[in-house]
This record gives C-alpha cells, sequence and structure tokens, in this order.
C-alpha cells in the first residue's frame, strides 16, 4: 500500500530547517526522503499531523537533505560531505582496525555512496538507505563496520580446513583460546608506545590533535600551519613510519617470525582499543582542558 504524501506546508517547514535550498535541492524530492523515513519508522499507514510532525522534526533534518543532494549527484553537497565526513570516517576505520587495513574500506564506500546511473539513467546511491533518524556520521560508521565484519568472516571462510593432525589434536584444544595471544598482545602494544614516543615532536603533536582531540584535518593542519591536504599526507607517512617500527621492533627485539609478526597485527586488529593512538599517544600530546599541550614549545594560535 503507498503512503499517503506529506502536507505541502509541513514539507516547507521541515525543508527550510533542513536548508535545502543550500543544495539547491528539488522540494519533491526532499518530500519523498521524508514519507520514506516515515514509512520506515512508523509503517505505511501515518499517523495524524501533529505526531507525525513531531516525529519528522526529530529527524536530523539536514544531513538528510544533505544525503538527498549527494544521492542526486550535487557536486557542491558532494564536496561538503567529504570535507566534513571523510576524517570521521577515516578515525571510525583506524579504531577498528589500527593497522590501516579498514582504510581501503572506508574509501571503498565513496564510490557506493556517490552512486551509478543504471540503464534507464537512475542514479542508485547507497544515501538511499540514510533515512535520518541517525545522524550521517553515525550511520556512516555503522555501515563501515559492517563491512568490516563482512570482511573479517569471508577471510574466515577462506582459510583452509585444519589437516589430520590438528584435528586429531587432544579434546578441548581445539576451541581452547591461542596460548599466545596476550603475549603477542603485550609486545605490539609495548612496541607501538616505543614507537610513537620516538616520533619527531611535530609528528606526535599532530596525532595528538587527530586521534587525541578528535580535530578534523583542517583544523589540525591550521594548527600546526599546514594545508589540510599536507596534513593528510604526514599523518599517512606517520602511520607508515609507525608501523615499520613496529614491525622492526617485533623481529629484532621479540626475535618474532614473520608469521609471528602478522599474528600479532591480526590479534590486535581483533581487539580495536589495543591499538588505540588516542590512548598511546604520551600526556602531554593529548588534550588538556580542551587544549592541545604543545611539545614543541609553540603557542597556539587564533
Amino acid at each position: 500500500m503507498r503512503s499517503p504524501p506529506i502536507d505541502d506546508a509541513l514539507v516547507a517547514r521541515l525543508y527550510k530547517r533542513a536548508k535545502g535550498d543550500r543544495w539547491g535541492l528539488p522540494r519533491g524530492a526532499f518530500a519523498e526522503a521524508l514519507v520514506e523515513s516515515a514509512v520506515r519508522a512508523l509503517g505505511a499507514e501515518l499517523p495524524r499531523a501533529g505526531d507525525l510532525e513531531r516525529r519528522l522534526a526529530a529527524l536530523y533534518l539536514e544531513d538528510l537533505a544533505l544525503a538527498c543532494a549527494c544521492a542526486a549527484g550535487n557536486d557542491a553537497a558532494w564536496e561538503h560531505f567529504v570535507r566534513e565526513q571523510r576524517p570521521h570516517l577515516y578515525r571510525a576505520a583506524d579504531a577498528m582496525d589500527p593497522t590501516g587495513g579498514a582504510r581501503d574500506l572506508a574509501d571503498s564506500l565513496y564510490a557506493d555512496l556517490y552512486g551509478v546511473s543504471d540503464r534507464e539513467g537512475h542514479r542508485k546511491s547507497l544515501f538511499r538507505y540514510f533515512h535520518g533518524r541517525s545522524s550521517l556520521s553515525t550511520w556512516l560508521r555503522a555501515v563501515l563496520a559492517q563491512r568490516h565484519v563482512d570482511r573479517l568472516r569471508a577471510t574466515r571462510r577462506l582459510e583452509p580446513l585444519p589437516d589430520d593432525e590438528a584435528v586429531a589434536l587432544p579434546s578441548g584444544m581445539a576451541d581452547s583460546p591461542d596460548p599466545e595471544r596476550p603475549r603477542y598482545l603485550m609486545l605490539i602494544q609495548r612496541a607501538l608506545r616505543l614507537a610513537v614516543a620516538r616520533l619527531d615532536p611535530r609528528d606526535r603533536l599532530r596525532l595528538g590533535c587527530y586521534y587525541g582531540q578528535s580535530l578534523t584535518l583542517a583544523q589540525t593542519g591550521r594548527l600546526l600551519g599546514e594545508h589540510e591536504a599536507t596534513a593528510s599526507r604526514n599523518l599517512a607517512r606517520t602511520r607508515r613510519s609507525i608501523r615499520e617500527d613496529v614491525e622492526g621492533q617485533l623481529r629484532t627485539e621479540a626475535g618474532l617470525n614473520e608469521a609471528q609478526v602478522a599474528r600479532c597485527f591480526e590479534v590486535a586488529s581483533e581487539d580495536a582499543r589495543s591499538l588505540d593512538l588516542a590512548d598511546v599517544l604520551p600526556a602531554d600530546d593529548r588534550a588538556r582542558d580542551g587544549h592541545p599541550v604543545r611539545s614543541t614549545g609553540e603557542r597556539k594560535t587564533s
């Protein structure tokens, strides 16, 4: 059964609150998104006008309008979305896999979000599944988390079955936890702390701003006198440096072989909090009273 349309006056009020004209979003397209959101939450039979308005007014209307504009292929809306949401998406990816392995999932989302046109010329965008009941950032994190879980499950399905000798292990051994897991976790945590401590103070401060204080790339760049793109490149360089340092420590100081080093990172990826850079950064490189402490001796300028 097709749901009834929402009153034009209500659409106009909500459209204004959503700032839909900022993206040149057609009011009809926004009205369709509101109906879809209402149906998803309430069913095909929409409630009376007063109750319906209260429920729709509780939506993240600006995020909904932005998603609609992006799904329609609006360039200005898309550029705004990427600029504002990319840092949040990357931080979520790094929390899921501190080694950087989930960033490709974050990047792959953009193609699905932008969408492609089918044979009839209709754009099929992942944004059509966003209904404004949560913020766009929260929804993106949920989508990314689901894809991360799906990939882990797919990877495990592709692992070879145990051979006969493995099957013949004493009863209960196959189900017991990895006895080396606590040791591997301890080794990689210690190596990460040392790798961060050995960074150049400016690199460590940049990490503190971005991961410890959750500043955007643009804000981090302004604090350090860098362009946003430069700050992004420097963060990527620092992450690579940290990983190389950690791998080197695990090989030379802990005496692990390649398989054991890989297992260390695998253990860490299964426990995302174990390698959270925000926790590993020294206290003087993290936020204090809402402001970054400048380990280089510089003062924050406005």
